[in-house]
């Protein structure tokens, strides 16, 4: 491993950069500097400590990379505030139009603050190392998010956790992942609410005091559309006949999918082409403003964006449509998807009609 000096562009210092190869990440800046000329004691002294912190510095690179790859684990690293890592992973990792990075960093906040006997919103100044973190820690993670979170949301949240441990442990911080054999389980009862079929005319006729939301979700209705998607629509996707997305924000798969005449009609006449079909305010607003809405309509349940996805999903299901077809509709590649998170309900009325299919007895049998 060498030490790289590099002069400053007015030549009064020195920075210093380590480098170990010439592939991607094998140079790193350490942010060390000494003055060129020191011009008194306190830049000499300063040179002196720069000098010493960058042989440390050296010598703990020299033994991450050692230990890195080879099943063990690099003690500065198992004393770090493993904390640190997720927020940064998060940082770099978390999507825009996707809260589920940052909401699972929260999730895991709260979980190590009740774990460490504080309150479940005490997380500042909240210290965890990577020591800590094994699989039965995981395991108990898995469970708190399933005993405080609904649906497929404690999955969604421990995969996102298990790809941050993963990521960790290529940086050096465990020898094996603490959670690879444990499986991302949704919440047994966390069936989402939809609007049935006979609730979307009920839903259309209720007032809704956002306009723009109420459009946009009448359009999602009868699309399937995710939120990303819906809001950053441009009138250049709307044709005479179709809605076009090049590219899904989740999934990166093209889609066209009908203009359905009721979508047609709510969104009106095209706008320039550039321009967003939706004026739509914040996430959060949205989800306050389309639950409003629901409840004006009377309808008594939990709706979020996602529902509507969902509602999609289960109207056509309900209407008789293969799950080929409705994971295309959605712009799925597959149908797993759709048989793993869209499948169709069953109600009781539908348990009562198979049990009249069962085969009947006689009287006499009855009797006998």
């Amino acid at each position: 491993m060498n030490i790289v000096p590099r002069l400053s562009t007015d030549k009064t210092k020195v920075f210093y950069t380590l480098e170990w190869g010439r592939k991607a990440g094998e140079r790193n800046s350490t942010g060390i500097f000494t003055y060129v000329k020191p011009k008194n004691k306190i830049e000499r002294d300063f040179n002196t400590q720069s000098l010493a912190n960058l042989e440390a510095i050296k010598a703990q690179t020299l033994l991450d990379l050692q230990t890195k790859g080879r099943g063990f684990v690099s003690p500065a690293k198992m004393k770090e505030n493993f904390l640190r890592f997720f927020e940064q992973y998060v940082k770099k990792n978390q999507s825009e139009t996707n809260r589920s990075l940052s909401c699972c960093f929260s999730a895991f906040k709260k979980f190590v603050a009740l774990d460490q006997e504080r309150l479940e919103t005490d997380t500042e100044n909240l210290y965890i190392s990577a020591g800590d973190i094994n699989s039965n820690y995981c395991e108990r993670f898995r469970k708190y998010l399933l005993d405080n979170l609904n649906g497929e949301t404690p999955a969604d949240y421990f995969m996102r956790f298990k790809k941050m441990l993963l990521v960790a442990q290529e940086a050096g911080y465990f020898r094996v992942n603490p959670a690879e054999k444990l499986k991302c389980l949704s919440h047994p009862s966390g069936e989402k609410d939809v609007i049935e079929k006979h609730e979307y005319s009920i839903l259309l006729a209720a007032p809704c005091k956002n306009l723009e939301v109420k459009k946009a979700a009448i359009s999602s209705l009868y699309t399937g559309l995710r939120w990303c998607d819906v809001k950053q629509l441009c009138w250049w996707q709307i044709r005479e006949e179709t809605i076009v997305l090049r590219r899904q924000t989740k999934t990166g798969v093209p889609l066209e999918l009908p203009l359905h005449p009721v979508v047609s009609a709510i969104i009106g006449e095209p706008g320039d082409p550039n321009e967003l079909v939706f004026k739509l305010p914040c996430y959060e607003t949205v989800l306050d403003i389309l639950q409003q809405w629901v409840n004006n309509a009377g309808i008594n349940k939990k709706i979020t964006y996602h529902c509507l996805r969902h509602s999609v999903s289960d109207t056509l299901l309900g209407e008789g449509e293969d799950v080929h077809t409705v994971a295309a509709f959605l712009g799925q590649t597959t149908a797993k998807q759709v048989l793993e998170r869209y499948k169709k309900r069953v109600r009781k009325k539908d348990i009562k009609t198979a049990s009249t299919k069962l085969p009947s007895l006689g009287d006499d049998l009855l009797r006998a």
